[in-house]
């Protein structure tokens, strides 16, 4: 059977990666696109050390920045809008040799770009709405970028995002862990080999939020604590007062303004083996078939959303159902896995072919189950007779960072001596479908979106949605 190449594995597609290149004469905004001077990007050879400014030190940015500096790479400025978490990183690196006066610290990530003309890489893990100006800032001036999921928060800005990403030639990754794990590859390669025969209906499943969504927006302001930095927080997003205890540090998710909610936080996981696995391309449509807690400010309490993924070649298109708020698939659609667990599992994603099934039970595609035909409970893909034999092609090769693969993965491409699973050719494409369906669960009725044109046919409204509000002085 024919072998796919590492690079079409990455690429995930050709079919919505096109969009990207199409996309270059649209007007969204004056100056918004201008290329400016091209700076080289910075690459290091293998055994030298990268410069990396953080930008996020707290949180889910601690673990994206610790894995790089315990590999050896220098940290060279920290960037947090709440100067605890940076007094915190400031403290680890003096515990580890690095003195506080080697490290430049921000709460504007724009200063910090402005000011550390020596960075080689960025890491990005702000709330969703700031990931486009620090990245694509950063990338205009030659840094690669490793960025948390969902990339960005718009489907204009992953347009961009991706083409400043080629013109600049940088390394990006996006923060989708499970593309580093060897059980996600080998499904995702078997799925390519076609042992399920012809797919046309994926269920992908979450049990988040666990943040508050289908809330409007709280009326006052509080006092603004010591040490945050509130206009920075804010960044491009339209101005709004403090609050205590909604939106810093965690509870911002839900909010249309600044996040994308349970879908844009978890489809990046636990749609990420279908989409490889099936070379799903461009999304042509989307529509919430069920809804709870609909509002004007946050994403909703829960909700099914219908989409609907174009043809590639000789595959079929497939239709992909998404649920999240702890609603699920309905178990007689899947009887071989619930003889074999019990029940429905409470989060993963169920696929269809004409030949057989297979599910994933967790949220980063490691562990995964098939069932032929013939067969009346599911198997691990791991152990199961009919792929025993099966070895990663090179186009799959395993992981040899274990755990921390998805930023060293990182940190070696960025020395010319790997390639990212996750960077804009995957990354940018399968965001896409993602955030038509973050759309569809903002505008009622059957969504229709034209990925060459970038926009929904005949649907203003939804239109209106597809690029962010950015504030003036934070243009990016």
């Amino acid at each position: 059977m024919m072998q796919v190449s590492r690079r079409g594995f990455i690429r995930g597609t050709s079919l919505a990666a096109a969009s990207i290149a199409m996309a270059g004469s649209r007007a969204h905004g004056a100056g918004i696109f201008s290329k400016g001077p091209s700076v080289a990007p910075r690459f290091r050879k293998p055994g030298e050390k990268l410069n990396i400014g953080v930008i996020g030190v707290g949180g889910k940015g601690w673990s994206d920045w610790m894995p790089m500096f315990k590999n050896g790479e220098n940290i060279v400025a920290l960037c947090d809008v709440d100067r605890a978490p940076v007094d915190k990183a400031l403290a680890e690196l003096e515990k580890n040799g690095v003195k506080p006066s080697q490290v430049k610290c921000y709460s504007d990530f724009r200063k910090m770009l402005d000011e550390c003309k020596n960075l080689d890489a960025v890491t990005v893990s702000t709330p969703d709405h700031m990931h486009a100006p620090a990245a694509i800032r950063a990338m205009k001036q030659g840094c690669h970028v490793y960025v948390q999921k969902p990339l960005v928060r718009t489907i204009w800005e992953a347009d961009y995002f991706g083409r400043v990403a080629k013109e600049q030639r940088v390394v990006t990754q996006m923060g989708n862990q499970g593309s580093a794990q060897n059980g996600l590859r080998r499904s995702a390669e078997l799925l390519q080999r076609g042992i399920l025969g012809n797919v046309t209906e994926v269920h992908v499943w979450t049990n988040r939020p666990v943040w508050p969504q289908g809330i409007g927006r709280p009326d006052g302001a509080d006092p603004v604590p010591e040490g945050l930095d509130w206009d920075s927080w804010l960044g491009s997003a339209p101005v709004r007062p403090y609050k205590k205890d909604v939106y810093h540090t965690f509870k911002w998710r839900g909010f249309f303004d600044f996040g994308t909610g349970a879908f844009g936080d978890m489809a990046c996981h636990t749609m990420n083996l279908p989409f490889r696995g099936l070379k799903l391309g461009a999304v042509s449509g989307a529509e919430c078939t069920e809804i709870d807690g609909q509002n004007t400010e946050t994403y909703p309490n829960k909700s099914v959303v219908k989409m609907y993924y174009k043809a590639r070649g000789k595959l079929p298109a497939v239709t992909l159902y998404w649920y999240d708020g702890n609603l699920k698939p309905k178990a007689e659609i899947m009887p071989k896995v619930v003889a074999t667990f019990g029940e429905v599992p409470k989060t993963g994603c169920y696929i269809i072919g004409d030949k057989g099934t297979l599910v994933s039970t967790n949220d980063y595609g490691a562990e995964s189950y098939v069932a032929l035909n013939d067969e009346a409970r599911m198997k691990s893909l791991a152990k199961h007779e009919a792929f025993s034999d099966s070895v990663l092609p090179p186009a799959f090769r395993p992981n040899k960072y274990e755990n921390e693969g998805q930023y060293l993965e990182f940190v070696n491409a960025c020395k010319g001596d790997d390639i990212c699973f996750s960077d804009v050719d995957h990354s940018v494409p399968m965001l896409e479908g993602m955030l038509v369906g973050c759309i569809a669960q903002q505008i009622p009725g059957k969504l229709f979106w034209d990925s060459r044109k970038q926009a929904f046919i005949g649907n203003d409204a939804a239109n209106g949605l597809v690029k962010p509000y950015i504030r003036p002085g934070w243009e990016f």
